[in-house]
């Protein structure tokens, strides 16, 4: 809920609401403009804090301090996000197997962290005509870090890369 869709005061035009009080107390339902009333004689503001109830449901409290609460909750909310992050190994149709097998250790590395991994075959000139060279090698350098990770999004083309998107099998315990 954002500043524009909290409705305060006068924007409150619901035949009925459901009132509660500045220190949660319920009030009962009642007209729109009696809940208006009670909130004028107390001295704070009436605000509809959730208009899609049957019928809405309204607070009689000071606006600045609820709008503050609001959004010191969507902070709160925000830092428990967990941030997935995506690092992309590049490959290429001609690479040597010591490459593959240094690429693919680091795979494992980020894999370990928690972290999903896209590997990608740049694919150039005819590649691009006939792009089996580029999924042969995504099918090899899975099949090497199978063990630990799975295939999240199927090898598909990208523009002038073949690319598949794998995710490590158990999270980390952190």
């Amino acid at each position: 809920m954002s500043k524009e869709e909290t409705l305060i005061n006068e924007q409150i035009r619901f035949d009925t609401v459901r009132c509660i009080s500045a220190d949660g107390e319920q009030l009962g339902i009642m007209t729109s403009k009696d809940a208006q009333l009670l909130a004028n004689n107390v001295g704070l503001d009436l605000v509809c804090i959730s208009p899609n109830a049957k019928p809405p449901v309204c607070k009689i409290v000071e606006y600045g301090k609820y709008r503050y609460q609001l959004e010191k909750k969507q902070k709160e909310a925000k830092k428990k996000q967990k941030q997935i992050e995506i690092k992309e190994i590049k490959l290429s149709t001609q690479i040597a197997q010591n490459d593959i097998n240094y690429k693919v250790k680091h795979a494992r590395e980020f894999f370990i962290d928690g972290k999903h991994v896209k590997f990608r075959v740049y694919l150039r000139g005819r590649e691009l005509q006939n792009p089996a060279g580029g999924f042969d090698m995504l099918k090899r350098v899975c099949a090497m870090v199978e063990d630990i990770a799975h295939i999240d999004k199927e090898a598909k083309i990208e523009g002038k890369y073949a690319s598949v998107l794998m995710i490590p099998n158990n999270k980390p315990k952190s």
